[in-house]
């Protein structure tokens, strides 16, 4: 197994020669170093039938089974399906997601540590996803900021991009939003948080879960400081040229898995959409999400 960090861009490092099948206890924990150490590390000339990809998930931790059924791979709930290619005329997974900056699970009171990404139809022009590291984005804050959300809780909820189900054709909208309030009611985790493995302050709030800021007593802050945070770390950047915005490509063969806990990520899609097909593992590792997490 040979690991390549890359040097030109601002994370992801490549590890080349991995095969599940001869891959020690020791290769898997290296592989978690590299994530933690680079954010995302691409598995190179990976050839995985979706049993394979769902065993190197459990090689890596604890796999968390997506909670809506609609985006389950048809044999294989493990496998959650980004797709808009049809399957004997019938639609496979959701086609569209992640339009947003977002975390994967931020909205769930257990979020997991790990997302691997295993492309299967690749688009020839329009291919990658973009990240910010929040580790970074939170020392570049201004003095104020972090001033102003030390010690506070972030409430997250999925409510403002939950997607419509076919089952939800003609139900009334406010049925629809007290179902989404039941299933996954808002939650609220720390603004900042420390990251168990790297002991780096991690900036926890996305355009597309976060919805207020309280303070230790639970009183609301200024609603003027969720815009300003998501301005200063560039998630507001429609032109995404700032900065901290990182895009990360891939060819075939690669296998992505990124920190989760540090990276929030937006799919790069546009007004022309190719053919594309991405399968996702989700793995909680050995570590508490966040130091303290689950203390009362």
């Amino acid at each position: 197994m040979r690991i390549e960090v890359e040097t030109t861009q601002a994370m992801g490092a490549r590890i080349h020669d991995f095969d599940l099948h001869t891959a020690a206890d020791d290769d898997f924990a290296q592989i978690k170093k590299h994530v933690y150490a680079h954010k995302i590390v691409a598995l190179k000339d990976q050839q995985l039938s979706s049993a394979e990809f769902i065993e190197l998930g459990r090689r890596l931790g604890e796999i968390d089974v997506y909670y809506e059924p609609m985006y389950h791979h048809p044999e294989h709930r493990e496998i959650f399906v980004s797709s808009n290619v049809p399957k004997d005329g019938k639609q496979v997974g959701v086609p569209k997601t992640g339009k947003f900056w977002h975390a994967d699970y931020q909205f769930m009171p257990r979020p997991f540590g790990l997302t691997l990404i295993y492309p299967q139809v690749i688009p020839r022009e329009n291919r990658g996803t973009y990240f910010i590291d929040m580790g970074k984005a939170y020392q570049n804050l201004p003095e104020e900021l972090k001033q102003a959300i030390a010690g506070t809780r972030a409430e997250q909820s999925p409510r403002r991009y939950f997607k419509i189900r076919p089952s939800d054709v003609y139900r009334p909208v406010s049925e629809l939003l007290d179902e989404i309030e039941q299933k996954t009611p808002a939650v609220k985790h720390p603004t900042a948080f420390v990251h168990p493995v790297t002991g780096e302050t991690v900036l926890y709030v996305s355009e597309g879960f976060t919805c207020a800021l309280e303070d230790e007593q639970g009183n609301r802050l200024d609603e003027k400081l969720v815009p300003q945070l998501l301005e200063a770390t560039g998630q507001l950047d429609m032109t995404f040229e700032h900065p901290n915005i990182h895009l990360q490509t891939y060819e075939e063969g690669d296998l992505l898995i990124w920190d989760n806990r540090s990276l929030i990520h937006r799919a790069l899609h546009t007004t022309t959409p190719e053919p594309t097909v991405s399968h996702r593992v989700t793995v909680h590792d050995e570590f508490p999400f966040y130091e303290g997490f689950g203390a009362a």
